[in-house]
This record gives structure tokens, sequence and C-alpha cells, in this order.
């Protein structure tokens, strides 16, 4: 699908009013991210020089279950 064609597109559909490509690359790394790839693989995927460009525009879409790593505290603090 060419540039021009996508928001006549969403229209139809009754996504949105206003589309950019740039928009549906924004969604496909937001869910890949809470798919649980890593950051690195999405990054590369994106094309993005650094993984730090990923980290900044999207490091507040990772999952956040700490579990493993508040266990992981809670034994070291019990040994103690």
């Amino acid at each position: 699908m060419r540039a021009y064609n996508l928001v006549p597109a969403a229209l139809r559909a009754g996504v949105v009013q206003h589309m950019r490509l740039h928009d549906l690359r924004h969604t496909y790394a937001s869910l890949m991210l809470a798919a649980g790839f890593k950051p690195y693989e999405v990054s590369r995927w994106m094309g993005h020089a650094s993984v730090s460009t990923t980290d900044t525009i999207y490091g507040h879409l990772y999952p956040t279950d700490y579990h493993d790593q508040i266990a992981r505290f809670e034994a070291f603090v019990a040994e103690g």
C-alpha cells in the first residue's frame, strides 16, 4: 500500500480520520515490545542505529513484571 492510499483506506475501514505510515511503524514496535520481544531485536527490525533509540522512544512500553527481580532481592536480604 502506498502512503497516499493509507488515509482513504483507514477512513473506509472506520479506523481513524487521520493516519500516517509512521503511526503504523510506532504501533508495530509497541506491539512487539508488549509481546515480550527483546528491545535489541525490535531495534534491529526498526532499523534504529542504536538500541538506545528504541529505549528512548518505546521504553515506557517494556513489560513491567518485576516478580523475578523482587524474589531475587528478597532471597539476598534473607541470606544476610
